[in-house]
């Protein structure tokens, strides 16, 4: 089934002067226009196209792919507030329409906004939502402990970071475990942490469990034999400039140079970790 606002691979039924037509199923054939058609195309073949609305409400499909598509979030920059509504930038010729009653605030032109990208179900048009919380949390959570999944920051709290997981559920990042600068609108690779018996959910950056501390302690090396075999860093040292180095956090760094001294790789100084000759 062909979907607008989504990705499509669907085949070329005929080719016209001012571009080709392609197979949309149930939507009938879909104009592609000439300047998207990739170079040697032919009726017969299976192109991946996006399909959305022209300015003039027809159906179109383009090899160009937006900044976000239909059933996902993104953090968008407003390009013109109109009497009908914003418009954003979403990476196509046609701006991203959001009307009014979708804002959570007026929107501003220039700034970005976190939104949801959706089809109005009357129109068809594919439109945007920065009223995000009514789109999440609608399915049961279905997560398992230390399950990796796909997050973006939503804001920052007194408590850390709100983030959306997978695209369907909020979760939370506690400030005291995030080492990395953090923005709206970035996309992180996160683990599911712990899951409350509210259905709220827990977050961490870095997976928990034994089987994550030898890939930590392959790092430690690797940088140890970087730097002639020493390190200025030791459980004493802040979790920022630990971070900076390994792109781990104190807890896991201070468990990977306690593997590693208990296997006699490492000697742990005042100032710092030396690399031992490892036979």
């Amino acid at each position: 089934m062909t979907e607008i606002g989504k990705i499509n691979h669907l085949e070329v039924v005929k080719e016209v002067d001012f571009g080709i037509y392609l197979d949309g199923g149930d939507l009938g054939e879909i104009l592609m226009p000439k300047r998207y058609v990739p170079e040697g195309t032919m009726p017969g073949d299976t192109l991946e196209t996006f399909i959305y609305l022209d300015s003039e409400d027809r159906l179109v499909a383009t090899t160009e792919k937006p900044l976000a598509m239909v059933e996902e979030f993104a953090l968008l920059q407003v390009v013109s507030v109109t009497p009908v509504g914003a418009f954003l930038n979403w990476g196509l010729p046609k701006d991203l329409f959001v009307p009014f009653r979708e804002q959570r605030q007026p929107m501003e032109e220039g700034k970005k906004y976190l939104v949801y990208v959706y089809v109005d179900t009357n129109t068809k048009r594919i439109a945007a939502s920065s009223k995000i919380e009514q789109y999440l949390d609608n399915i049961p959570v279905d997560y398992d402990l230390d399950e990796e999944v796909d997050l973006i920051i939503v804001n920052e709290t007194d408590l850390g970071y709100n983030a959306i997981i997978d695209n369907s559920h909020f979760g939370i990042l506690y400030k005291n475990e995030v080492f990395q600068p953090l923005n709206p609108g970035d996309k992180v690779q996160g683990f599911i942490k712990k899951i409350r018996t509210d259905g709220k959910i827990d977050l961490c950056l870095q997976k928990s469990g034994y089987e994550k501390i030898s890939s930590f302690v392959d790092r430690i090396i690797a940088e140890l034999q970087k730097n002639k075999g020493f390190l200025p860093l030791t459980d004493k040292s802040s979790p920022e400039e630990i971070y900076k180095t390994f792109k781990i956090s104190k807890k896991n760094f201070k468990a990977a140079i306690g593997a590693l001294y208990k296997k006699r790789f490492i000697a742990i100084e005042e100032n710092g970790i030396r690399l031992l000759d490892i036979k």
